[in-house]
Order: structure tokens, then sequence, then C-alpha cells
């Protein structure tokens, strides 16, 4: 049967070479196009529910950089800027009175707290710290703000923290040692400070009033949580006087557990106390009822389970009577309250979206409020629900939702851009995986498509390996940028994604190499044969961290559909990937270190199967990814050129596991786009 679909295939309409798309093309989704859109974030209802204030990030072509600024949407006004941005402002917050904003900005040197009046017309400083401030929190009674500041655990006051720096900064030797994990994390290397939270009170105009104090002072632990914590980690009681966070407390066996604790401690003073000792998985998100009476946050069962399905839990406001809301074969990525005290608000992925579902705060009754799209920044007051949804056709906007009514778009960024752009429809599409169970993905045809002609392919493979595709924008691995080049494109969530219960999560724990690319290979039959404009004998395979690892496994195990391979900071030794890289703990997709199951990490890593390697490859990978180390990439590179395979390494040393200035990000697509075109081009 499959060689009579190929045969048809192969008979099908004549092939087309893949259109050349450029970023000065309007009606395509050029590199740069994509890199200067504007990027909206983080809406904030005012305490009258009438206004959102928001982030907008734009790009400073030039400069390489992105640049934030505040933006103010209120009913019947059209979303405006606001003037202080233009000394850079993020993290805007209300005052509460909803007079005033609170906002981070780096205009005097440092990061600092600031205020503008309701108009942002002018801003003064709130905060002139020695150390920069990383993230904060507004009491409701508008008496004291909740700082988040990295500081030495055995200083006595923030001077101690910055006379250290500065020591350390004039020192001409540059020995630094350690005595324990983690050495580094994402992308810079520890200098033993740690984040705390300390209480600043605010005099009558909003303003600091005398030193702040930690509230941490002497715990070994850091909140928000390193490298990629933030506010979600604490929470501050509607009077004011007690504070919840989330944190690790193991000490030097901090870096092989995930497991996480919620704390209690008075503003006053005195020594925190865990909320939730006996739960030995991650705790966190925690957030106050609007009345003060209930607690809430999501709970994971199990230590060390990448991708545990997280539940909702409530307790009283001590924390004692910790009840389960949900039994829920969802994991909640966010919670919030809503405004009203009867239910809360999760955000969750679910078949392929990532869906804003209500929870019922009695019951545990879950119901979607928002289908389809991905949805992140919810927040809820005075009876309005705000958030930015995206999607694979359009990028995040802000919506509001009233009570009942339907949601309604309250902002138009990067309208006329969209409007111009031939960005084709994703078609979903399921078929029998591993083990026989549905597996979904995702088909793109190219842009400008012709009946009868036939497109070039690339299959985009996710990362994590539990971070699923899902209905939402990328700025980093956007199928409408391949499709925008003339390529169809093929997506699919195989085992181990999350949004398809937790068993379909689990199953990829000690199967990396195996039924994931099953899945794969059977997606790619399944994608071919039902849509004949394909040409699956000019195809490229493209993967970012774990997907550069399946692309090194399909370099050995089922590389024959491929022209070419592309591998940004992928695997090429597990066992020295997960003795190395940032995360101590993340053996568990293994089962053990290294030492305890080599028979396993040798099968399923790719440095072991080179001699079968054949097709060309492209690999990319940042000198600042200690994510998976660059040195994961130097070898994969060694390996095909020691093979005498083509082969290309780019290089971007000032980046991370990720590529995020714009130019460098720009210049690497471009990379990415030439390697595939010259690989997936006719035969003169």
């Amino acid at each position: 049967m499959m060689a009579c679909v190929l045969a048809l295939l192969l008979a099908g309409p004549s092939l087309a070479q893949a259109p050349a798309a450029t970023a000065e093309d309007p009606a395509r989704l050029g590199l740069r196009t994509l890199a200067m859109m504007e990027r909206v974030s983080d809406p904030r209802l005012s305490p009258d529910g009438r206004s959102v204030l928001y982030s907008v990030r734009t790009t400073e072509w030039e400069a390489n950089r992105g640049v934030s600024s505040l933006w103010l949407a209120t009913e019947g006004q059209a979303p405006r800027r606001l003037a202080i941005s233009d000394g850079g402002a993020g993290t805007g917050r209300w005052a509460a009175d909803g007079q005033s904003i609170y906002f981070l900005s780096s205009r005097g040197g440092s990061s600092q707290v600031w205020r503008t009046d309701r108009e942002g017309m002018a801003a003064v400083q709130v905060t002139t710290l020695p150390v920069d401030v990383s993230g904060f929190r507004v009491a409701q009674d508008g008496q004291a703000l909740i700082l988040a500041l990295p500081v030495f655990v055995d200083c006595a006051d923030l001077k101690c923290t910055r006379d250290r720096l500065d020591a350390d900064a004039k020192s001409p030797s540059t020995v630094q040692g350690y005595d324990r994990l983690p050495l580094r994390q994402f992308d810079r290397w520890n200098d033993g400070r740690r984040n705390h939270l300390f209480y600043l009170p605010l005099n009558g105009s909003g303003l600091a009033q005398g030193a702040p104090r930690d509230l941490m002072a002497g715990v070994d632990a850091d909140v928000p949580s390193q490298p990629q914590g933030d506010e979600s980690d604490y929470a501050l009681s509607p009077d004011g006087q007690v504070l919840i966070y989330s944190t690790q407390t193991q000490g030097a066996g901090e870096a092989f557990t995930n497991n996480s604790d919620l704390f209690r401690v008075p503003v006053a003073g005195g020594t925190p106390v865990n909320l939730t000792a006996n739960n030995t998985g991650p705790d966190g998100s925690p957030a106050w009822s609007p009345d003060g009476r209930r607690l809430a946050w999501l709970a994971a069962p199990r230590e060390n389970v990448g991708g545990d399905q997280a539940a909702v839990m409530v307790a009283a406001a001590d924390g004692s009577n910790p009840r389960k809301l949900t039994d829920w074969d969802r994991g909640a990525a966010s919670l919030t309250w809503r405004s009203d005290g009867q239910a809360l608000l999760v955000t969750a992925a679910d078949d392929g979206q990532l869906k804003l579902f209500e929870v019922d705060a009695r019951t545990g009754a879950i119901r979607p409020l928002v289908e389809d799209g991905a949805v992140n920044g919810v927040e809820a007051r005075a009876g309005r629900i705000a958030y930015v949804r995206d999607a694979f056709d359009t990028p995040g906007q802000v919506w509001v939702r009233q009570g009942g009514s339907a949601a309604r778009q309250v902002t138009q960024h990067n309208a006329a851009v969209l409007a111009a752009l031939d960005m084709p429809a994703a078609q979903p599409f399921t078929f029998s995986g591993w083990n026989d169970e549905p597996v979904r993905g995702w088909v793109f045809p190219p842009a400008g498509q012709v009946a009868g002609e036939r497109y070039p392919v690339v299959y985009l493979i996710h990362g994590g390996p539990k971070s699923p595709w899902t209905n939402s924008w990328s700025y980093r691995w956007n199928p409408q940028v391949y499709a925008a080049a003339g390529y169809g494109v093929v997506m699919v969530n195989f085992h181990g994604s999350p949004g398809y219960g937790q068993a379909f999560t689990d199953s990829i724990n000690d199967h990396w190499g195996d039924r994931p690319l099953e899945d794969l290979q059977k997606g790619w039959t399944a994608a071919l044969a039902a849509n004949d404009w394909m040409d699956g004998d000019s195809a490229c395979a493209l993967g970012a961290s774990y997907g550069g690892y399946m692309v090194n496994m399909i370099a050995s195990q089922w590389n024959a559909p491929f022209d070419c391979l592309v591998n940004h900071a992928g695997v090429f030794d597990v066992p020295q990937l997960m003795n190395a890289m940032d995360i101590g703990n993340f053996i568990w997709e293994f089962g053990g270190p290294s030492w305890e199951r080599m028979t396993l990490y040798r099968q399923f890593s790719p440095g072991d199967h080179v001699s079968d390697w054949s097709k060309p490859m492209l690999v990319l990978h940042g000198s600042r990814d200690f994510r998976v180390p660059m040195e994961q990439g130097l070898a994969t590179f060694s390996a095909l050129q020691r093979m005498g395979i083509p082969s290309r390494f780019v290089h971007v040393p000032d980046e991370n596991h990720w590529i995020l200035k714009p130019q460098n990000w720009v210049d690497w697509q471009q990379e990415i786009l030439d390697w595939t075109a010259r690989w997936t081009a006719p035969t003169p």
C-alpha cells in the first residue's frame, strides 16, 4: 500500500522550486518583519477594571536590542503609549488607588522602581538602592512594596552586597571557586548571590520610606527562583500583613531535586514556616483569595518527574486544611483567583492549545473560557479578566472579558503588517502513533500555494522534550517563516508532549530515542499521504534542544527521507549532557544518573551511532548556552567533519539557549533558510 501511495505522489503534479521570500516582500512573513514586530505582554487591570496597563517590546535595529514601553488601554479610548516610556519602562503595576503607576526602569543607571501619574507624563524615582531591583509587588493598601533583590546571604545590609560586587569587579584575578552545584544557570555563572524578598514601606506620597527589610534574612534560597522565576513565586496577603513564597531549601542537595515548598512569613518579621512539607513534589504559584481567607497554589505530586501534572490546591489562609481542588489529567501552568473569589483561573496545555479554564473554588468543576490559541498573563479585577492571546496566525494581543460576556480584543498591534501577509492556516491532523495511540500534529501549506504544483517540506521538531507545539505565535521557531519561504511545514506532538494526558507525557521517560521517533515517522507518512502537493523527496528535518537531539538520532535511525538536517543546540552525548547541563535533576528523563543506567543512556545517545550518519547537517550553537553546553554542538560538527559529511557550524558567541538579539536572530535564521534551500533545490 505504501509503495502505491508513494508512486501516486511521485507521478503527481510537476515540481515547483520553492519561491524565495524576502524580508522586503510585504505579502510574506520575512525574517526582519518578524523581528521588528511589537510584542505585547503583561496586562494589568486598574482597580476599577476600566483600564489595562500592558508592556510592548519594540526593536531598535541598529542597537540590536529590544526596548520595553508601557501602554494604556482605557474603555472608549484608543490604546496609547505612556510618555515616561522614553526612558525605558517595564513591569508596570497599578498603585492601590488606581491614580498612579509603579514601574521598573534603568534610566538612572540601575534597575529601580519608579512612579508616574495615571497619564504617564512624568516619573519620579521611588527606590535608590545600591543593588538592582529584579521584581516587585504593590501592597493592596498602598503602604508598601515587596521587592526582589539579589544579595549575598551573609551580608547584613545592601551596602555590603554592593561593596563586595565592586571589590570583585576591581580585582585583576578572575579565579572563582565553588563548593556545590549549580555552578551556572542558563546563561550565567553563579556569583553567590540569592534573590531575597524585602519589605519597603511607602510614605503618603507613595515613595520609599526608610530602608527595605529582608523578609528572608539568613535563608539560603532564591525567590523568585533562578534562573527564570518571576513574581508568581510570591504573594502578599490582601491586608498586607503576610507574605507567601515558593522556594527550595535543600542546601547542597538543591540542584538534585525539583521539590519546592510554600513558606509563610509575617511582614513584621519572624521565621518562615513551611506549609507544604508533606508534598515531595514542587509547590508554587501561591495566590490569595480576594478576601484573604483562603490560599491557593499549584502542586505536582511527584519529585523529579518532568511534565508532572500540577493540581490546584486550596487551604485556609494559614495553610491549614489543604485539599486538592482538581484531579485533572491536564497540568495547570498558571493560577489566579477570579475577582469574586468564587472561582480560580488557570491556563493549561490541552490538545495543542494553551487554554484558559475556570475552576469552581468549591466543587472543583472545570470549564473552558478560551479554547483556541495560547493564553498567558491572566489577571482578574473588578469583575473583569484580562489576558494576552496569540495563535499560529497572530502575535499576542490583549483581550478583556467581563462576566459572561464574550471577550473583546482591546489592542491591534502589528495590524497593518498582518493585514498584508499571506499566512496559510494550520491544518490539524491525527494519526495512529506509538502503541497505536492517537497523535496529533499540523500541516502548513506554503504561502502563495499554486494548485497542481509540488513543494519541498520542512519537518519542525519541538524541544523540551516536554514542551509541546501549541497553536501559538513564536519569535524563535515560527512555522509561518518557512511557509513564507515556500515550504510545506509538518509539526507533530509526539509522545512526551503535555496536553494529552499524564500517561502520554510520561511515556517518553526512559524512551527518548524510540517512541517519539516512531511518532515522527508515522506522522511524516500520514502528512505526505494526505497532501499530494508535498514533495517528500525534497525535505529537511529541523530541531532545537531536544529537537536537535532528535535530529541527531534521525541522522542514524531514519535519514532516508531527508536531503538535509538542521540541529540547533542539540545533544550529541547524553551522559555527558546530564552531568554538565545547568539542571542537576534532569536525569529524571532517564530514571537515574548515567553511571547507574549507562546501557540505556548509550542506547539513546546519538554519538554512539555516528557511523550511520550520511546526510548534510547544519549545526548552530551559542557560547552562553549552559542548558545544552556548546561542546555538544562542537562534538556533532567534529563527527560530521571526520565522516566527510557536508556540514556547517554556526557559532553565536553572545547568545544562550535561545537567539534573542534581533540582528543575530535574523542572520541565524537566514543560515537555516539558506541551508534548506541549498539541499532541497531541484537538480538542474
